[in-house]
């Protein structure tokens, strides 16, 4: 009988085992930055980068979902006018070579900023080495999306070491323990199964709105399927009307928190009894125990694994990103 997911045809890249080894990628992530600190005053911080690089930025956002010092996401040429000396600018580009984040960097240069580079190779890290700027360099050879452990944890350790935020080393070795468990896999295949012909809609609360997003970037990059993301209570207001006229195939993922706002938790419940009234499917994740980062981690694990399998499912590489290089190539003509 043929295999259900046909890994040895498709994956030419070995996505698997990127997969299968993350939370190697976090122990050895873990150490990166632990040397480097930022003696002077913050005032905001702004993480910079494009698609899977912007990703920490976002992440840090969902996990320092109230802290007292604003975290600004930036996805651009520009860095934004209030950047200035009091600013802690991370420039994120997992290859390097990324225009937008290049531009970013020099902006950041001209405001006076205070600039950690993190990247595995390329012309940042090229101009980070010449003008003496920061650099914590990663290892290269995965796709960015994948290196999402590489470009995060050592943010935290930077913060950790600056005094920014306390420690939280006891966190990161929990979630990386949870991760090793092979359930995060085995719920991804089920997962896999509902959505081969559906268009994925994932909703989360705001507060934790970093993993719907990356379970949307994932069924787009790795399935290569078009897949939407929302948060509530936003979503509420607005996107809630589209169920009056169904004209897409639609399932509907619910990534609720048990630690969610007593009003978001109803919101989740009615929400879901509209959307089942419309005959559309809905599977939930419900986050339960452990740190918000072993949460939000546990979570990002399991999209990660459900959209490897969906592009199996559709008999695509996970891997590759064409279009995505092709339009880089246009971009220098």
């Amino acid at each position: 009988m043929e295999e259900e997911f046909d890994i040895e045809t498709y994956d030419t890249e070995n996505m698997y085992d990127v997969l299968k080894n993350f939370p190697k990628q976090m122990e050895e992530a873990s150490k990166l930055g632990k040397d480097i600190k930022i003696s002077d005053k913050v005032d905001n911080i702004i993480i910079t980068g494009m698609g899977g690089s912007a990703l920490p930025g976002e992440i840090l956002k969902s996990f320092f979902y109230s802290t007292s010092i604003p975290i600004f996401v930036n996805k651009g040429y520009s860095l934004p006018e209030f950047t200035n000396m009091r600013s802690l600018v991370f420039v994120i580009s997992y290859s390097g070579n990324t225009e937008e984040t290049i531009y970013a960097y020099r902006n950041a240069l001209r405001k006076g900023a205070h600039i950690i580079v993190i990247a595995s190779d390329g012309k940042l890290e090229e101009l980070a080495t010449k003008q003496r700027q920061i650099l914590i360099k990663v290892p290269e050879g995965i796709q960015p999306r994948s290196a999402y452990a590489y470009l995060f944890l050592p943010i935290l350790n930077v913060l950790m070491n600056s005094k920014i935020i306390s420690d939280i080393s006891g966190d990161i070795e929990k979630t990386i323990n949870t991760l090793k468990k092979p359930i995060f896999e085995e719920r991804a295949k089920d997962i896999a199964r509902k959505l081969e012909g559906k268009i994925p809609l994932i909703y989360s609360s705001d507060r934790l709105y970093a993993i719907a997003y990356k379970w949307k970037i994932d069924f787009n990059e790795n399935s290569k399927v078009h897949a939407f993301c929302n948060m509530l209570p936003e979503l509420n207001h607005n996107e809630i009307v589209g169920y009056t006229n169904v004209i897409g195939d639609y399932h509907v993922i619910l990534i609720k928190d048990e630690d969610d706002h007593m009003r978001i938790r109803k919101r989740f419940d009615i929400t879901k009894e509209i959307i089942k009234k419309k005959g559309i499917s809905v599977t939930e994740i419900m986050l339960r125990g452990g740190s918000t980062l072993t949460k939000i981690f546990s979570a990002i694990y399991i999209g990660d694994w459900a959209s490897y399998y969906l592009a199996l499912k559709y008999e695509t590489d996970p891997s590759p990103v064409k279009i995505v290089e092709d339009l880089k190539k246009r971009l220098k003509q």
